[in-house]
């Protein structure tokens, strides 16, 4: 078991020069000049955060598909993972349970409402360290890792590289930064925003919960931040 239950996050990859790209995209579309030439001669920040806004408020949000960024995430459960690879527009090279044999105990996440609890959490760890005797009873006697796999659960941790375009990431934070949100995944997605962030600070207007955009919220269960579509008058 990993002694820290906090996902790891390394941002490994992304365009140098990201804040001008999307201003490329975005200006190209209102203009009869060349993207090279956009591209080339604009330096001026402020006037390229102030188009980009008016874009992406507009909905045009084809213009930031360009940019692509790429994530090194370990120490996450493969509860987390599953919900992960659910978002469509994203690419993941995942540690293989068929490939991969664990020697020994494996590494596992403990949810912190059992992590809390400590006659929980040693029926928790004592359960895991079954498990693990079983998987390796199964691979000493010649089963396929990929068979033998079959008995480790969703607290077994994992890891990944995931990459996305600047659009889902957007999309990805809107969703999984919620407080209604799974915990872990919440964290994981937090991570990657603070690891982009401290690149590219310009982005932290997007890198929120939906509602901080929206100005209310949509869900069907409301945590309370913001007042509900229902409140403010829309249906």
């Amino acid at each position: 078991m990993q002694e820290n239950n906090q996902p790891v996050v390394n941002l490994i990859s992304k365009p140098e020069n990201m804040l001008k790209t999307v201003y490329t995209a975005c200006r190209t579309c209102y203009s009869a000049d060349y993207p090279i030439n956009i591209y080339s001669s604009t330096d001026d920040k402020e006037k390229m955060l102030k188009l980009i806004e008016r874009v992406i408020s507009s909905g045009h949000y084809s213009t930031i598909e360009h940019i692509q960024v790429s994530f090194a995430i370990s120490n996450v459960s493969r509860a987390c993972t599953h919900q992960l690879v659910r978002h469509r527009h994203m690419s993941f090279s995942q540690k293989s349970q068929r490939y991969v044999k664990e020697k020994g105990q494996f590494d596992y996440i403990i949810p912190p409402t059992i992590e809390k609890n400590q006659e929980l959490k040693e029926k928790f760890i004592t359960f895991m360290g079954k498990i693990s005797e079983q998987y390796q009873e199964f691979v000493d006697a010649g089963i396929p890792a990929e068979d033998a796999r079959f008995v480790l659960p969703n607290a077994a941790a994992s890891s990944m590289v995931a990459s996305l375009n600047l659009r889902e990431m957007i999309h990805l934070a809107n969703l999984r930064l919620c407080t209604r949100a799974q915990y872990e995944i919440r964290t994981l997605v937090k991570k990657m925003c603070e690891e982009l962030l401290k690149e590219e600070p310009w982005l932290r207007p997007y890198l929120v919960p939906k509602c901080e955009r929206l100005g209310f919220c949509d869900e069907d269960k409301s945590c309370g931040r913001k007042p509900t579509k229902e409140l403010i008058g829309i249906k």
